[in-house]
């Protein structure tokens, strides 16, 4: 007996710290989007909630920790799961009506054939990330109109926001990313992205452990000469190399200073003159090495 107690408890305690782990990690993604809920005025009482919901995990996160969130907060607010069918070849049109039944939240499937438009618009071998998108917003914009949609939730992550930027800077000549909360191309809708904070790294993770049922996208997803996974890479070497830079950088975008870029329509550079006083941000090009640390 005193054997079999000994092979026993390695299981046991490995059993114990995968609990503890999963744990932290429902804790950490649920206060992280209740944080940027909170930061960026995402939800108010009485908001109907539309959750775009695709098939991949960071959709179905996105929705199982918003449920959790209206059970447990403070204000009221409503949630309605929409998918876009786009009627890829093997799409299975079953899955997504079944768990949403399942969970209990009210859905909505809405079929409408982009990929042929996409497939028959884009040449073989060229990107179809931006034609897809337009089609796939237009299609869900008019949803949430008739739906009564109030606000528009979006699956984007930290590291999706992260990607975008540094494809904004590289390709696009633009210090742009994704915004946490922005009105939508035909100005009648506020799209917001709750999983603003959370990492793609913690959202695989929960993924695999909710067991959500996963559907590969055969447009975009099945691309590999995609610009967005080439910052994918670099980024992953990046944190690799430095661990933390990731954070870092995202914490870069909520800390902007105007006066220290090259945009005349933020700041009047012109305005700019030597007072004798101390300037609030004088010439400091780089902060102290200290800051960087």
């Amino acid at each position: 007996m005193e054997q079999l107690a000994i092979r026993v408890q390695p299981g046991s305690l490995r059993e114990r710290k995968e609990s503890y782990e999963a744990n932290k990690l429902v804790k950490r993604l649920r206060r992280q989007v209740g944080q940027a809920v909170a930061d960026f005025d995402m939800i108010g009482d009485g908001d109907k909630v539309m959750v775009c919901v695709s098939g991949g995990k960071d959709s179905y996160a996105l929705l199982d920790v918003l449920l959790h969130l209206r059970r447990h907060a403070p204000i009221r607010f409503d949630i309605v799961a929409v998918n876009l069918d786009q009627k890829q070849p093997g799409f299975p049109e079953h899955v997504l009506p079944e768990y949403l039944t399942a969970l209990g939240v009210p859905f909505r499937i809405e079929e409408q054939d982009t990929y042929s438009i996409v497939k028959r618009v884009i040449p073989e071998g060229k990107t179809m990330c931006s034609l897809c998108s337009r089609l796939r917003r237009g299609v869900l914009y008019r949803v949430a109109s008739e739906l009564g949609a109030t606000k528009i939730a979006l699956g984007h992550h930290r590291d999706d926001i992260l990607e975008t930027f540094f494809l904004n800077l590289f390709y696009g000549g633009k210090l742009k990313a994704m915004p946490p909360r922005l009105v939508s191309d035909d100005g009648r809708h506020v799209v917001i992205r709750p999983l603003a904070y959370c990492k793609e790294q913690d959202l695989a993770a929960y993924a695999e452990q909710r067991q959500f049922p996963i559907i590969p996208c055969t447009l975009c997803g099945s691309q590999e000469n995609l610009k967005r996974k080439e910052v994918k890479a670099l980024m992953r070497e990046w944190e690799k190399r430095h661990p933390g830079r990731i954070e870092t950088m995202l914490t870069g975008l909520q800390n902007v200073r105007p006066s220290h870029l090259l945009d005349r329509t933020l700041f009047d550079f012109a305005a700019v003159k030597a007072t004798g006083a101390v300037p609030a941000e004088g010439d400091r090009a780089f902060d102290p090495p200290g800051e960087f640390l």
